[in-house]
């Protein structure tokens, strides 16, 4: 089922892009406060029924909507994300008692007194912080294997009740698909923004390692995390990425590349898209006809080509490199046995398998990762972008096992060498699958390239109206 976003009151706000309100704020038709108070209502009465929400931050949000209605009729704005409201993964650090838990039982309690660089950032920007939103625990890095890894409950799909919304970036993909918040901020290591979004049937931007600043985020794997926007439209993921990009002292893995985005990109531009052999393979038969369909949208946006990349392990490289280092990350709490409190069974166990990993491994699969970049980058040199399903199958019911390259039992070969080699990633809607739940295509590009996929996507989204596509309330 569909609805058209209500128009009168307040609620007229829910599932707009971020522009809109954006332009109510500017233009002082909207009120920051009455904003906040909406999205606030919207997290208190639906949150739970997503299990999307660990902490409204109720007082800060409205301390901060406060200052704008002070802040802009002296003519400071500060741009398109001024007092827009947003919520983040639980796994960014806030300050003022506000708990950040990694959405594992064993921190539930804990706070930090600073705040991570993308927080800060987004405050500089005017946002406003209306929760911390549920995640897979630790971000899945003890190895789950069904929906019900985390101490909030599953995360439920917005379409469908008894579906996931996906891993690990749960609730921000709940929270923005049903409307709770205009944007969240999730990760990714691999997976964990692009498949909540594509999932959820939202917009959600993997940028280029190095693009965002971690400082202040739980870290699983370091040469693999990656902090990005979920949203509804390509156009709001590369607005907030403007905000949160950028190098910081206190993150060495972050590049001095200033960003700027730009928009949408120059009307009439034609794209060069390359699809990969095969790449369809193992999808369910919904998930193959919509991209087929989706290919037909992108030939009157460009050329579409068959394309090839040499036969690597793919996925055992970056598999190799993200379980030697999760193992590492979180070598305390495993050794110390504090994985006995986690809340799915298989996490309490998995990771001591990953201390066998040798060394040896690991550095070859460091090794075969600058293969793997340069192979990536010989084939994106002359595309715009690759175009894939965002996900192989819609998302998955709750109570089963879910399926995962991560482990091995299923495969993502687009995950692997987007995420093996840093490069930035995007998923839009591209229509619906098994029982009314969305399916999504995914854009990968080159690294520092996010504006190239940002235009692709927006492109698409101009000439189609899955984004426009939202759930009941229920």
């Amino acid at each position: 089922a569909v609805m058209t976003p209500r128009v009168a009151g307040w609620e007229g706000v829910v599932f707009q892009p971020v522009r809109a309100p954006a332009e109510g704020v500017r233009t002082r038709r909207l009120s920051p406060l009455m904003l906040a108070e909406t999205f606030l209502d919207r997290l208190e009465r639906l949150g739970p029924r997503y299990n999307a929400v660990v902490t409204i931050t109720r007082d800060r949000a409205l301390a901060q909507a406060r200052r704008a209605e002070a802040e802009i009729p002296t003519g400071r704005y500060r741009g398109p994300l001024h007092r827009i409201p947003y919520g983040a993964k639980d796994l960014l650090a806030t300050s003022g008692g506000i708990p950040t838990t990694w959405g594992a039982a064993p921190f539930k309690d804990r706070v930090f007194d600073f705040d991570a660089t993308a927080i800060l950032r987004l405050e500089a920007a005017g946002a406003v912080l209306c929760a911390k939103l549920a995640m897979v625990e630790l971000a899945g890095g003890m190895g789950y294997r069904q929906p019900n890894a985390a101490f909030t409950g599953p995360g439920v799909n917005p379409w469908n009740r008894d579906a996931w919304s996906g891993g690990s970036s749960s609730g921000s993909g709940s929270a923005v698909a049903a409307g709770l918040v205009p944007f969240a901020i999730g990760s990714e290591t691999w997976g964990s923004i692009l498949s909540p979004a594509g999932h959820c049937g939202i917009a959600g931007l993997r940028p280029t390692y190095g693009r965002v600043s971690r400082h202040g985020a739980m870290a699983l794997c370091w040469t693999l995390d990656k902090l990005g926007p979920l949203a509804l439209t390509a156009d709001d993921c590369g607005l907030v990425l403007e905000a949160i990009a950028g190098r910081d002292p206190v993150d060495p893995t972050t590049a001095d590349r200033p960003y700027r985005y730009p928009g949408g990109g120059p009307a009439g531009r034609r794209f060069r898209f390359g699809v990969l052999r095969d790449i369809t393979d193992g999808c369910e038969p919904e998930v193959r006809d919509n991209f087929a369909r989706s290919l037909d949208v992108l030939k009157g946006l460009g050329t579409v080509d068959e394309v090839t990349m040499a036969d690597l392990p793919y996925d055992d490289i970056t598999r190799t490199i993200l379980f030697a280092e999760a193992s590492s990350a979180f070598e305390d709490l495993i050794e110390s046995g504090g994985i006995a409190g986690l809340t799915a069974p298989e996490d309490r166990y998995t990771a001591y398998a990953r201390d066998a990993i040798l060394a040896k491994d690991y550095l070859k699969s460091l090794r075969l990762r600058g293969v793997m970049a340069r192979e990536a980058d010989r084939v994106l040199a002359r595309l715009d972008a690759l175009v894939a399903p965002g996900r192989a199958t819609v998302a998955a019911m709750l109570g089963t096992e879910v399926r995962s390259a991560i482990r091995g039992t299923a495969r993502d070969m687009m995950g692997a060498v987007g995420n093996g080699a840093g490069l930035p990633g995007l998923a839009v809607p591209n229509g619906f699958g098994a029982r009314g739940l969305p399916t999504s295509l995914q854009f990968m590009g080159r690294a520092w390239e996010e504006n190239t996929i940002l235009a692709v996507a927006c492109a698409y989204q101009s000439a189609t109206d899955w984004h426009r596509h939202h759930p009941e309330e229920f």
